[in-house]
């Protein structure tokens, strides 16, 4: 399966989260505040910002532990920002991460379902990173990758064909 023509929409991200404030009445420190909440007690990590947030609306890549932290207070799949995904399966939902953890992208795991994919279709990584449409550098650099961004991360789950969900992990850091 080649990559979806669609990316994540990170405009589309930003629509909901702003539907969702305005619905509940919040301002935009308060929504952030209950999006962080979960984690900003945790040593090491990093809350995000109301620019940081606010900034979905104008930028073409952001990283994806944040997106992840959105997502849960959106209560929605990563694929549901993906025109043309179809709608999304029971197994697309995110789990939170439960006390004293926080969900991230294991991007280890991603890397093993690439190179996993790429020795079963018997294609170099130059061509896995072209039907994905992203860079060698990318789909190779993911083996030690501590970090992923959207729209990327959701282009090469879709060329994997699993869902974005299968990817994340609860750590404590």
């Amino acid at each position: 399966m080649s990559a979806s023509p669609a990316d994540f929409d990170l405009a589309a991200l930003y629509d909901a989260l702003d539907h969702q404030r305005t619905e509940r009445g919040l301002t935009w420190a308060a929504a952030v505040r209950e999006i962080n909440a979960p984690i900003a007690h945790l040593p090491g990590v990093r809350v995000m910002s109301v620019s940081t947030v606010r900034g979905l609306r104008d930028r073409s890549v952001v990283e994806g532990d944040g997106v992840l932290q959105m997502l849960l207070w959106l209560d929605r799949a990563p694929e549901s920002f993906v025109p043309g995904h179809p709608a999304p399966a029971r197994d697309t939902t995110l789990r939170a991460a439960g006390p004293g953890r926080i969900l991230r992208w294991d991007a280890a795991a991603l890397h093993r379902a690439l190179e996993s994919e790429r020795a079963a279709r018997g294609l170099t990584w130059n061509q896995v990173a072209d039907e994905i449409g992203t860079s060698v550098a990318v789909v190779r650099g993911m083996r030690s990758a501590s970090r992923v961004s959207f729209p990327g991360v959701m282009r090469i789950v879709a060329w994997l064909d699993r869902p974005a969900a299968a990817f994340t992990h609860a750590t404590r850091r």
